[in-house]
């Protein structure tokens, strides 16, 4: 087991091997949609690519989660096979939201760096395939 010194060391450390790994600009929070956007993440125990709806207001999150619904055949089809929709998906803290997800297959720790470059190079796939679904429907998700 880890010590909470050497767990937050570790976190760090995978974080910034990703970014000196594959250096480049993720569109992540810059969707231009208030309380959406994309995340990397990865824990002790699992690792995904998501696309997170966390609006102070409800209503919005349902409405563009309802919208990109909508266009699930052509993620799931032209982009990302495993896609996941949760309209009730549970964070660690209690909170619930409206996430797409893509979970890393493998087996997967943050804690063993000999999971970590399956991992980035999932990480960089998924995220781009998300990227390009994001810019070809954008006007479509923002129509609401």
């Amino acid at each position: 087991m880890f010590s909470k010194d050497e767990s937050e060391k570790l976190r760090k450390e995978f974080w910034t091997s990703f970014g000196k790994s594959f250096p480049r600009k993720w569109l992540l929070y810059n969707t231009k949609i208030k309380g959406v956007a994309f995340k990397f993440q990865a824990d002790r125990k699992k690792a995904c690519v998501c696309l997170d709806f966390e609006n102070p207001d409800e209503v919005a999150n349902l409405l563009y989660y309802d919208q990109l619904l909508s266009l699930k055949t052509l993620l799931v089809e032209n982009h990302l096979p495993e896609v996941i929709f949760d309209a009730a998906y549970v964070l660690d803290n209690g909170k619930v939201i409206q996430r797409i997800y893509v979970p890393f297959a493998e087996k997967f720790s943050i804690y063993n760096k000999a999971t970590w470059q399956q991992c980035f190079t999932f990480f960089v796939a998924s995220m781009h395939e998300f990227e390009l679904f994001y810019d070809a429907y954008e006007t479509v998700i923002k129509n609401i």
